[in-house]
């Protein structure tokens, strides 16, 4: 079963039983389960083995992880601050002063794009920093929490993967060596990323056009006071005494420090390097792109979050707005606003231990490798559906990086214009089955960010990420048929037909959920 399509099964379990179920935990370790047993089959390790598999070798190991650890704790210190500002009254405020200026629903929706398309560093980052600062304007103007959800999902992972500074150039360009660090081919890369652009289009698209479909429509509709309840209930004791300057200044220094973290992991203030177990002067001192390609994204955010957590604890503090007892009763509340969220992660991570045990990348380069030279035009399109595929069974779009970037490179090494736009259709397709996926890292994120049921969020969510996803694809074709006229032209041609299509689609929806409404 190892190196085979059954390596995929478990993910698969898992990703049905959640859409069928409506019950992610569950359905998570089912998936664990089915991995591990296949596990033991294999090895002919026995019950111990299956025991020993799940736990050892998968949560634990898992759990044990300094990513993983990083990413946690980042968690709990984040949702720790998002209840020292609404102790504080900050978010409150921040609802009294949006209303002065946001006077709508729509408006409400499009400062949350705006500020989503403002935080590019790091998708984690973006979906709870958007969700927090945001959550209760959305509420005020009565946008439900899944719309809320999928707006910070849009625009956390498809802004990332076109900003050539952030976590996510980093890690592409750990997996692509031209020049240095693969920084040039990621950014010659971009005009190609039609899902992600296409993506943030369609946000920006659906809130001026003032249209929803799929369950999506249903929940904005039947759930019009949804957000203000829920509001009423998460608020923490607030101080009617709060500022606006109570939220906004933990924000900013929660993106100052944040972005100093991953830079000084990414080794950005090295004067000294260790060399045979000593410490000697740095002969070349990383600039700011070297050092976000270099960083470990998940110990920098743990870093950039404690240090925003204290010093705003010392903001409260001396403007006398909390008191240190109230200040650090926080932290517990912080700790049970994710509690659900941290569950999840653990238990996607140790899915995808599963599927890496049963060696799911080497079935996946097999498939690639073995179709890679039939169908050469077609060749984009077949990448980005098949990086949309491994994405949506794995939940992981930096893994899809590491199995299908190094394919594209010496498959087209050949073929400037074909190589550049297969790596963008890895890229793009990498992040729509994470869009989609609800074992994803970010799409749980995202619910986090937004407080909204899980698995909600992601079946409301699904009808629009495979709407731009089929768009796309053909888009691929598009491009794969044209690259022969040169790169920009290419680009051009693909992107009239894509956004087209697109467009089109979203009027023929508009006209069509308006018949529906007069009937």
């Amino acid at each position: 079963m190892i190196g085979t399509f059954w390596s995929l099964v478990p993910a698969i379990v898992a990703i049905c039983l959640a859409l069928l179920t409506k019950e992610v935990y569950s359905s998570l370790f089912a998936g664990i389960l089915v991995g591990a047993i296949f596990y033991t089959i294999d090895k002919q390790s026995g019950f111990d083995g299956l025991v020993e598999h799940i736990f050892t070798n998968g949560l634990i190991e898992q759990l044990s992880s300094k990513w993983n650890l990083g990413i946690l704790v980042f968690l709990v210190l984040l949702g720790t601050i998002v209840a020292l500002m609404n102790r504080a009254g900050g978010s409150a405020a921040f609802a009294r002063w949006a209303k002065t200026r946001i006077k709508s629903k729509m408006g409400a929706q499009l400062a949350t794009a705006w500020l989503g398309l403002l935080i590019f560093i790091d998708d984690y980052f973006n979906c709870l920093t958007v969700g927090s600062v945001m959550r209760p304007v959305t509420d005020k103007y009565k946008v439900s929490r899944v719309k809320l959800a999928y707006i910070i999902d849009s625009m956390a992972a498809p802004v990332c993967i076109i900003a050539p500074i952030s976590s996510w150039a980093a890690a592409v360009s750990s997996f692509v060596h031209e020049g240095e660090n693969g920084i040039t081919l990621f950014c010659k890369a971009i005009p190609f990323n039609f899902y992600a652009i296409l993506t943030i289009f369609m946000v920006f698209a659906i809130i001026l056009m003032r249209m929803e479909y799929g369950p999506m429509a249903k929940y904005e509709r039947e759930h019009q006071a949804q957000a203000q309840e829920i509001a009423n209930e998460d608020e923490i004791s607030p101080n009617s005494n709060g500022r606006v300057a109570h939220l906004v200044f933990p924000i900013i220094l929660l993106i100052i420090f944040c972005v100093i973290g991953m830079l000084y992991t990414g080794g950005f203030f090295s004067t000294f390097v260790e060399e045979n177990g000593t410490q000697v002067a740095n002969p070349t001192h990383l600039n700011f792109i070297e050092a976000l390609a270099n960083s470990d994204a998940s110990v920098g955010l743990m870093l950039g979050s404690f240090a925003a957590f204290v010093l705003t604890v010392v903001y409260y503090l001396k403007t006398k707005i909390l008191s240190f007892k109230s200040c650090m009763a926080c932290l517990p509340e912080g700790f049970n606003m994710m509690v659900s969220t941290i569950i999840i992660l653990v238990l996607a991570w140790t899915l995808k231990g599963m599927s890496d045990s049963l060696e799911v990348s080497k079935y996946v380069e097999g498939v690639v490798s073995g179709t890679a030279s039939e169908l050469w035009n077609f060749l984009p399109a077949i990448v980005f559906l098949i990086a949309c595929l491994i994405a949506f069974a794995t939940g992981t779009s930096w893994g899809t990086f590491g199995i299908l970037i190094p394919i594209c490179v010496s498959a087209f090494a050949g073929d400037e214009s074909l190589r550049i736009i297969s790596i963008s259709a890895c890229m793009a397709g990498a992040v729509c089955g994470d869009h989609i996926s609800p074992i994803s890292d970010t799409t749980i994120m995202s619910s986090a960010g937004a407080q909204c049921n899980h698995i909600d969020h992601v079946s409301t969510q699904m009808p629009y990420a495979l709407s731009v996803a089929f768009v796309s694809f053909f888009t691929y074709i598009v491009a794969g048929f044209t690259q022969t006229l040169g790169i920009w032209l290419s680009a051009l041609i693909s992107w009239v037909f894509g956004a087209s299509i697109l467009m089109g689609f979203l009027i023929y929806m508009k006209k069509y959920a308006n018949s529906r409404i007069d009937d």
